[in-house]
């Protein structure tokens, strides 16, 4: 157990350009996943999906996610929605899997992360906080290799854009329940929103909006595109 949330204390506005984590065993790990990367000679998907891990994880992003949780639900876009994806061009896995238990399992870990219970879990223990980062990444890496990286006819090419609408209809659920519950649900961060001179429930609606203008919009255009390349595809056919 332990006495404080694995990201640290949390971090006021004074305090934020100094709160970076340099936790030795993550510091290790970064750097053979950097090595991976760079071995794999992908580019800028490598260099943006290492990128993508140092700031959600080494940046004083990471001290933010403990102060407030809009700044949670930005840490969890940039892995679902960033680092996932550059993974998955760098470095594809689990492409023979179906698209659909991938989407799944991510749907599954976005809901239990929000959920107060796993939430208040995560907090107090690093193993469950790791644990939950790993069921968010890891399905969404695997979902975004099938779907940027495994050839697709149009059948398929249609069903990843429904699948992909079905995740942003994820967000966009998420992003209202948080804009208009009537009353904060994560208590953890009163203390921290408060250095930050907001209120817990604006800073969880702003959670809330986050979900759904950077995360629900660019995913449900990502499926029209989708939908659209399938259509086409098929009439190609």
């Amino acid at each position: 157990m332990t006495t404080q949330p694995y990201c640290g204390p949390g971090a006021a506005p004074d305090q934020l350009w100094s709160s970076w984590n340099g936790d030795p065993v993550l510091l290790a790990g970064l750097a053979l996943a950097g090595g991976a990367l760079l071995h794999a000679r992908r580019g800028p998907a490598s260099t943006l999906a290492l990128a993508a891990l140092v700031v959600a994880f080494v940046s004083p992003l990471c001290a933010l996610t403990v102060s407030l949780f809009s700044a949670r639900a930005a840490h969890h876009l940039l892995l679902a929605g960033v680092a996932a994806p550059a993974l998955a061009l760098a470095l594809p896995i689990a492409r023979r899997l179906p698209a659909s238990l991938s989407a799944a399992a991510l749907a599954l870990a976005m809901l239990g992360w929000h959920l107060p219970g796993l939430y208040d879990a995560a907090w107090r223990h690093d193993a469950v906080y790791w644990a939950m980062q790993a069921a968010l990444l890891l399905p969404a890496w695997a979902f975004w290799s099938a779907v940027l990286t495994r050839p697709a006819d149009a059948a398929a090419t249609l069903g990843h854009a429904l699948l992909v609408a079905a995740l942003a209809g994820v967000m966009g659920l998420l992003g209202a329940v948080l804009t208009f519950a009537p009353q904060p649900l994560y208590l953890q961060h009163l203390g921290g929103a408060a250095d930050w001179g907001i209120g817990a429930l604006d800073d969880q609606r702003l959670a809330g909006l986050i979900l759904w203008v950077p995360g629900f919009l660019p995913m449900a255009a990502l499926g029209l595109a989708l939908l659209r390349r399938g259509w086409q595809r098929g009439l190609a056919a």
